[in-house]
């Protein structure tokens, strides 16, 4: 286990309460239920998802974003503490542009039970619930299959079906969740582990207490499954670039990522944020919000394709270009 696996950075009372208080009017929110197109081609249709959380079911709100054309394969889409999905549409529609079906949850952070995308106490069961999604995703009766057919229905789109191979990209403590949940794949659905084709994750932060994302890390560098990450440098908003730290100590490979010098904690979020993250994290760029989602989707494309798009990895011009100019900087294993 790695040495930062022990640091936690402690965030003021008053952030606390402010982003719980914005967590509980945004899960609130009831999700449509209208398929929305762009001029893109891309189509967004809000449902719900079963999710067990102890002796419950929680019906979560869920966007489902489909490509115009034919998928590649599906991008579990995460967001993190105090936020909802709604604040990942603007990656969300970047992802399916480039070919991906995307699925966006809503994950409590704050409940009874402990069912929360953030580890305040003791998440790993509700994360594990929702691990049971994904394992069994090739069933189309079970809970994942149920909630995608509706939205195809919906879309416009009857009959698709889901792709196989998966893509998990999360933001802030969702980068935490999406590690966790393909590290319960490694262990629990080995089948659908091996349709896991990566992990993106956006400027990743571990979580309040726990070893969560450590544990999680530690178990897929035994692995060969692509990881990459797209950070901001280190401050307060993302506990001193905790995810970040923990992944790079963490997973031994030469290159896992960039990270954008002048990049915010709410760049993944770019068009899609709010004052509850811009204001106490800086407002997103619109370059640094144009690099993010062109490598996420590139990195992601490379992943379901088992490609290298040597244009964006080091060495590549356009990578080269962006490092020279002081844009980026390479994120490593030690």
């Amino acid at each position: 286990m790695s040495a930062t696996s022990h640091r936690r950075t402690t965030l003021p009372r008053t952030f606390f309460a402010a982003a719980l208080a914005g967590a509980a009017i945004l899960t609130a929110l009831s999700p449509a239920t209208a398929a929305e197109q762009t001029s893109a081609g891309v189509v967004k249709v809000s449902n719900t998802v079963d999710v067990r959380c102890a002796f419950l079911i929680y019906k979560r709100a869920g966007d489902w974003y489909f490509p115009a054309g034919a998928a590649k394969g599906t991008v579990w889409l995460q967001h993190g503490f105090s936020r909802a999905n709604d604040h990942l549409e603007d990656i969300a529609r970047r992802y399916a542009a480039a070919g991906f079906i995307v699925f966006a949850p809503t994950l409590p952070s704050s409940d009874t039970f402990g069912c929360t995308v953030s580890n305040l106490g003791n998440n790993t069961a509700f994360l594990n619930n929702v691990a049971d999604l994904f394992g069994k995703a090739a069933d189309p009766n079970d809970k994942l299959g149920r909630s995608f057919a509706d939205a195809a229905a919906k879309a416009g789109r009857p009959g698709l079906q889901l792709p196989p191979k998966f893509v998990f990209s999360g933001h802030s403590a969702g980068g935490e969740a999406v590690s966790h949940v393909a590290n319960r794949l490694r262990t629990q659905y080995p089948t659908a582990f091996a349709r896991l084709a990566g992990l993106v994750l956006l400027d990743p932060v571990n979580s309040f207490t726990g070893l969560t994302m450590a544990n999680a890390l530690n178990g897929l560098n035994t692995t060969s499954l692509p990881m990459h990450a797209i950070s901001s440098p280190p401050y307060l908003a993302n506990g001193q670039a905790s995810g970040t730290r923990e992944l790079t100590t963490d997973v031994h490979r030469d290159f896992l990522g960039v990270r954008l010098s002048t990049g915010s904690h709410c760049d993944a979020e770019g068009a899609s944020t709010d004052a509850l993250c811009a204001v106490p994290n800086g407002a997103p760029q619109a370059a640094n919000v144009a690099l993010l989602q062109e490598f996420a989707a590139t990195w992601a494309a490379d992943d379901v394709n088992g490609t290298v798009t040597v244009t964006h990895r080091p060495g590549g011009s356009r990578y080269e270009s962006l490092r020279a100019a002081g844009t980026i900087q390479t994120l490593s294993g030690s």
